[in-house]
């Protein structure tokens, strides 16, 4: 028992320094007002009465959601064939296409999202093959399609491995002794394969979801300065209005907001009715 606690106070002094004190640091500022003096520093809820009673930040809040909404729904859609169709494929076969979908995360996120501002531009690519045929131009840049695009392009992977994993994991007799029951594919697929995989599906929605929801370098590159999400506003608040209090009070409600979802989706993952356990 000596051994293992001393293997793991590393870790718990690394969870300790780099999260525990950070979010006591960021409650604290959530908390007070700006006070250049420890002495005259008072509590306060009124950042958050701030937040909450703007509307333009609760339509910036509401912006955010709806993009992390669309681009999670976009990702299931996308990813939920791509990783059933590499999941029923030969072992050498599947080494692969994983390789192949996860090479582009090797490259840093900030490249990656370059690449599609010269992509999506009015001279980019896409409006020069456009061009090509006769077509266009077509602004894409600085819209929300350049953004949904983005976030999906650097999240689907997060989702296509998370449901991939699970249907490799699945037990290929239940499916099995629902062909031996009479069941065709597609009962098979949803009542066998669906409903085992949504363990998957729940995992790679909050790997989506939480990232997409608080992204701030991708919207502020794609969809350009007018465009702005909740993480534009807090990093903005941090980095050049300097009101770390309002901006920790942001980052502390978005963090609630995060863990709901969070509690929401293990939630469905824990009901055994989502599991296809249920009668």
């Amino acid at each position: 028992m000596r051994q293992f606690r001393n293997m793991a106070m590393p870790y718990i002094v690394w969870m300790v320094v780099m999260i525990v004190l950070p979010m006591l640091l960021i409650m604290l500022y959530a908390f007070t007002d700006q006070g250049n003096d420890v002495a005259t520093i008072r509590f306060t809820l009124e950042n958050f009465t701030r937040f909450f009673s703007d509307k333009v930040f609760m339509s910036v809040l509401k912006r955010s959601l709806y993009i992390a909404v669309v681009t999670t729904v976009i990702c299931i859609f996308l990813g939920y064939p791509i990783a059933y169709v590499i999941a029923n494929r030969s072992e050498k076969s599947k080494m692969f296409w994983i390789l192949l979908i996860t090479l582009p995360t090797w490259i840093n996120m900030l490249v990656r999202t370059y690449a599609w501002m010269g992509i999506l531009q009015d001279e980019g690519i896409i409006n020069w093959l456009l061009g090509f045929l006769g077509i266009g131009p077509i602004t894409m840049i600085h819209t929300t399609f350049a953004v949904v695009l983005g976030m999906v392009y650097n999240f689907v992977p997060f989702m296509i491995l998370q449901i991939y994993t699970a249907l490799t994991k699945m037990d290929k007799s239940f499916l099995e002794a629902a062909s031996d029951l009479g069941a065709n594919k597609v009962q098979s697929f949803l009542r066998v394969t669906l409903p085992l995989s949504l363990p998957g599906v729940i995992s790679g929605i909050t790997l989506v979801f939480l990232p997409a929801v608080s992204s701030f370098f991708i919207p502020k590159l794609l969809g350009g300065g007018q465009y702005v999400l909740i993480g534009n506003v807090i990093e903005t608040e941090f980095l050049t209005s300097g009101d770390w209090n309002f901006g920790s009070a942001i980052s502390l409600a978005m963090a609630v907001i995060i863990m709901i979802s969070m509690y929401i989706t293990k939630k469905v993952d824990n009901d055994p009715t989502a599991n296809g356990k249920g009668e």
